[in-house]
């Protein structure tokens, strides 16, 4: 005799759902396709009827193919002329992998990271997938600094198409969303410069999980993802919001254990075997000064153009931006649980990685990527994502000339102009904060919501699909205020 359990009955199986077509949906492809003959027929059945073979799928990845051949040409002219000198910072061809390839001593040992006294400034997944590449790179007499660049080339390809699979297959019945991801100008430009592309698939492979109602799965991608860049983390403040708004808290104890499982399976070996080596990325992060781009770079950048003007130090940077992140993430939640309806996970995820690559020390030009599939789900609008795009195209294109105006022997009057690098990292900032708005005002005004308007809720809700409010800041003002009227008062 089997002890008696109660389970949840499984949903019906869903037959094929139409999918929303970018040309009829979309304000600006509804007027460029006009001279392609016009939107796609109101009668028309995409998703029900077989495509034959060029399904959706298979046409983002011929389209994210092309986009990685153009990517490769854009660092064509270092690959043939080399990245030495200005070469880099000229042609806007610059990439970690060859500079790293040597510098660090990939050259003479494969696991050069993991050695006694290595001093790899990035966390230990990613140092594992830089030896593994490096250790493809066999002796011989040629550039294999080159060889090094080409075979992560490859596989950040490969990681591209990936991440744009996981997307189309977290859009629900908004699929060609991903779309964006497979032809982002800053996915060209950034995603060749270093490995973060590796950290981008494993959470778009996070989201898509989560989708499917797999939650404990969801975390320890998410955990993976950590362990190859920190950002990922930022998962789980999402699904604390979602968690809190529906009082279902084990979809958050599952994330967050798989998390904190697979994040702890990849470091406390190195931990335990290394600890030098293992701590010097924690320490590095903590001791760097502003990075370039940073809002706090350009602070001082601007103010050593002003006599008297303070320079910020280190330590203020850490604090101060440690206290924006934390006052902008309770402003999200804020904002999460008085929303009209619950919000969607991936409105939640990108104003939390938005708003942390905003005050975050450290703008490295490649974190454009970090955004760009979350604000594929977040905010699908293409005039306002090429806007975005179009400003950190220009904000990229700016700190290379920056650093060529600074590197190179060149009279004052021919070089680079430094206020023009201040403006495109305002300008760069200015446009993320406005997809933020964007992002945040369909949270207040659910009827604005690209997803929400084609009649799905949340495609990336999971185990929190169909749940209702338990706590929202509105009944909870509301409960204090009907407390209070309760309350006898007292009277002389």
């Amino acid at each position: 005799m089997h002890p008696t359990t109660s389970h949840t009955p499984p949903e019906p199986r869903r037959g094929p759902v139409r999918i929303t077509v970018p040309s009829r949906n979309d304000p600006l492809l509804r007027r460029l396709v006009e001279v392609l003959g016009g939107p796609l027929g109101r009668h028309t059945d995409p998703g029900r009827v077989s495509p034959g073979f060029w399904t959706i799928e298979r046409v983002l990845i011929l389209m994210t193919t092309v986009a990685a051949l153009a990517a490769v040409g854009a660092k064509n002219m270092c690959r043939t002329q080399g990245w030495g000198g200005t070469n880099s910072y000229i042609w806007a061809c610059y990439s970690d992998w060859p500079a790293l390839f040597h510098a660090r001593g990939f050259a003479e040992n494969a696991f050069a990271p993991f050695a006694a006294g290595a001093q790899f400034e990035y966390p230990v997944l990613m140092s594992v997938v830089a030896s593994l590449t490096a250790l493809m790179v066999v002796p011989g007499d040629y550039d294999r600094s080159l060889a090094f660049f080409d075979l992560n080339v490859f596989f950040v390809a490969a990681l591209w198409i990936a991440t744009v699979v996981a997307t189309a297959r977290a859009a629900g019945r908004r699929p060609w969303d991903a779309a964006l991801v497979a032809v982002a100008p800053g996915m060209i430009l950034a995603s060749t410069i270093n490995w973060d592309l590796w950290a981008v698939a494993l959470l778009a492979f996070a989201v898509l999980a989560f989708a499917r109602n797999e939650p404990f799965l969801a975390g320890v991608l998410v955990g993976l993802g950590m362990a190859m860049k920190l950002y990922p983390v930022l998962f789980l403040g999402a699904v604390v919001v979602l968690a809190l708004r529906t009082g279902r808290l084990r979809p958050l104890l599952a994330t967050a254990g798989g998390a904190a499982a697979s994040w702890l399976a990849v470091n406390l070996p190195f931990m335990l075997s290394n600890p030098a080596a293992w701590s010097h990325f924690w320490e590095f992060t903590r001791d760097r000064e502003a990075g370039l781009s940073s809002l706090w770079h350009a602070w001082n950048v601007a103010a050593a153009a002003v006599p008297g003007a303070p320079q910020l130090s280190a330590e203020f940077i850490n604090s101060a931006a440690f206290w924006l992140f934390l006052l902008s993430c309770a402003g999200i939640a804020a904002l999460g649980l008085a929303a009209p309806r619950r919000p969607r996970l991936a409105q939640l995820l990108f104003l939390i990685v938005a708003a942390f690559v905003l005050v975050n020390k450290v703008y490295s030009p490649q974190f454009v990527v970090w955004l760009i599939p979350l604000a594929a789900l977040a905010w699908p609008r293409w005039r306002d994502f090429l806007a975005w795009q179009l400003a950190e195209a220009l904000h990229f294109w700016a700190i290379w000339m920056y650093l060529y105006a600074n590197a190179a022997d060149i009279q004052e009057q021919h070089t680079f102009p430094t206020a023009f690098y201040v403006l495109a990292v305002a300008g760069h900032m200015l446009a993320t904060a406005y997809i933020m708005y964007r992002v945040a005002r369909s949270m207040l005004h659910p009827e604005e919501d690209p997803v929400r308007r084609v009649g799905q809720d949340d495609p990336q809700a999971g185990p929190f699909a169909g749940a209702p409010d338990r706590f929202t800041l509105g009944g909870a003002l509301g409960a204090l205020r009907e407390r209070a009227g309760r309350e006898p008062r007292g009277g002389a």
